[in-house]
């Protein structure tokens, strides 16, 4: 007689067969020395803060293309209000273009408000200079 639905024991012995051999072994990301910026998947993320609330796209795009080609640009708004939330995200191809943006740009004016530029993503520093294996 042939069955043609399982039997509540096969659901776990086909779970635990899933899981033998290289279960538990994942791919590491590469370690790197010391805190710094991370590379995004694309490019270079900077973080633009304190931007003008009636700032627009070209307004970012003008300013910062000026180091370099901008990968992608995010200049999000308040739904409510329709006004920006006061911050952008900047992409960049090449970290020295990023880099040099970050060094022109952070503390100087834009649109009557001094902006804070830095990396979107940085790793963080380890505690008591220990290295993990």
């Amino acid at each position: 007689m042939d069955r043609s639905f399982k039997e509540r024991g096969e659901q776990i012995e086909n779970f635990q067969k899933r899981y033998e051999g290289d279960s538990g072994r994942f791919e590491t990301l590469r370690e790197e020395e010391g805190s710094g910026p991370c590379k995004s998947v694309e490019g270079w993320l900077i973080m633009v803060t304190n931007v003008h609330e009636e700032a627009q796209e070209d307004d970012i795009n003008d300013t910062f293309s000026q180091f370099g080609p901008i990968k992608n640009l995010h200049l999000n708004l308040d739904r409510r209000t329709g006004y920006v939330k006061g911050y952008a995200l900047v992409e960049f191809e090449d970290y020295k273009q990023a880099q040099q943006a970050i060094e022109s740009m952070d503390g100087e004016k834009l649109l009557d408000r001094v902006v804070q530029v830095d990396w979107a993503f940085k790793k963080p520093q380890r505690a008591g200079g220990k290295q993990r294996r």
